[in-house]
């Protein structure tokens, strides 16, 4: 005869594995570091800084 498995604990084990799969993959997409995401916010400022520096405001500028 096989062995008697307890599907509470089997199922348990299986939910714990596929939500430790969906975490991994969700700090693969979202995942960054506070670092990461500080230079990002610079690098986004400075770019929005450079445009508007080169933006022509006035009467013809259409």
């Amino acid at each position: 005869m096989g062995d008697l498995v307890n599907l509470k604990r089997f199922r348990k084990r299986a939910e714990k594995e596929q939500s430790a799969k969906q975490a991994d993959a969700n700090r693969k997409r979202f995942g960054r570091t506070k670092s990461e995401r500080i230079l990002e916010e610079r690098r986004g400022k400075r770019a929005n800084d450079v445009l508007d520096q080169h933006r022509i405001d006035g009467e013809d500028a259409s």
